[in-house]
């Protein structure tokens, strides 16, 4: 399943006008005003959202699989390729998708309620991607990562995924205290969705399961890369 979250995820973005590889979309104005017209009708506008709208109550979920660059893109996938197979095989194919929508969901619907009056438009599956993080964190917390982190000299070191983990929670927490207004990265989806995940793997799964999880996690998975 997180591989077809990743494809699906891949050809709505080449497939659309964002990638600017589809000739169907034109070039130059044409191409910025196909964009634009796409990310207000599968994004999320929180204006729009608490409207009463129908459509618009769709948005959330369509908003999980359209992206605005190449860099978003391909920097979600690869936090869903990194931490998503081990979630899935935890939860089981169907849960973990259900899971993946449901929180995605929820984190762009915080953000929209913490921005009301924003006419912004929300894309980008990092609501849902959060919430695996969240729930790794729970399920496979002495799992080794490697990160690469910039103040290190972009040195690959491996750590425990929550030390990983909570140090990218502090950075999100902290741009979302810094940035309340809203334009920008959604940062506070980000911290919505990992909470989320989060008690959603401590309700479903409790204490005797995540022991049993570390143990195997230190068995056959504790010095593979996730």
């Amino acid at each position: 399943m997180t591989n077809v979250l990743i494809g699906l995820c891949c050809a709505v973005f080449v497939l659309g006008p964002a990638s600017g590889l589809n000739r169907i979309y034109g070039s130059g104005d044409a191409l910025l005003k196909a964009q634009t017209a796409y990310f207000e009708r599968w994004g999320v506008i929180p204006l729009d959202l608490w409207s009463g709208s129908v459509r618009a109550l769709i948005t959330p979920l369509t908003a999980l699989f359209v992206h605005g660059s190449w860099l978003h893109l391909l920097g979600n996938m690869l936090f869903l390729y990194v931490f998503g197979a081990m979630t899935e095989a935890r939860m089981g194919r169907l849960p973990f998708a259900a899971f993946y929508l449901i929180i995605g969901y929820l984190a762009l619907l915080g953000y929209a309620a913490a921005h009301a009056a924003s006419g912004q438009t929300l894309v980008g599956a990092s609501g849902s991607i959060s919430g695996v993080l969240g729930a790794f964190l729970f399920l496979f917390p002495t799992a080794r990562v490697t990160s690469i982190f910039p103040f290190l000299f972009f040195l690959p070191l491996r750590f425990p995924a929550w030390i990983v983990l909570l140090f990218w929670f502090f950075l999100q927490w902290h741009a979302a205290q810094e940035d309340p207004r809203g334009p920008g990265v959604a940062y506070l989806a980000h911290v919505v969705g990992f909470a989320l995940g989060f008690l959603y793997a401590w309700a479903r799964y409790g204490r005797d399961s995540v022991g049993a999880t570390r143990g195997d996690v230190r068995a056959t998975e504790g010095e593979s890369q996730p």
